[in-house]
């Protein structure tokens, strides 16, 4: 019983991630476009989360400021170039296409194409096929070599 308590407990974190009234604002709308926003930013501590799912201090400041900008009455867009602008490409859950980001963006391609290759070249050098069982000329020919007599 404990155990599925704890596992709940953990599979509901990132959703209280926005717990707090305090951290939310008052207009359901302009909250929904915040966490909209927020699924598209990175958390620069835990990396593979957005601001809306983790508990890390650094994603809670991201929203606060999501969230004062949305209440000022800026366009997503803007709020998203606002962070860009501060952050850099690494702030976005998906930064643009461009040089200093296509390895990121090719990474999975080349890990696949890697794979591949290594499924390839281990299927081209496989070990040679056991050789079938002597037949009774090589085995009494193995025999006499050996200096043993023959069956």
């Amino acid at each position: 019983m404990i155990r599925w308590l704890l596992l709940a407990l953990l599979w509901c974190g990132p959703a209280l991630a926005v717990g707090d009234p305090a951290d939310q604002l008052p207009d359901p709308a302009q909250e929904q476009r915040a966490r909209v926003i927020g699924r598209e930013l990175r958390c620069m501590v835990c990396q593979n989360q957005s601001i809306e799912d983790s508990d890390a201090d650094l994603a809670r400041d991201l929203r606060r400021i999501v969230r004062e900008q949305v209440a000022q009455g800026k366009p997503d867009d803007a709020v998203l170039r606002f962070l860009h602008e501060r952050y850099g490409d690494f702030v976005l859950l998906k930064p643009p296409l461009k040089p200093e980001t296509v390895l990121l963006w090719a990474t999975p391609a080349l890990a696949l194409l890697g794979g591949l290759l290594l499924i390839r070249g281990l299927r081209r050098h496989r070990p040679p096929p056991l050789p079938d069982a002597l037949t009774p000329a090589e085995r009494d020919r193995l025999a006499q070599l050996a200096g043993r007599p023959q069956e």
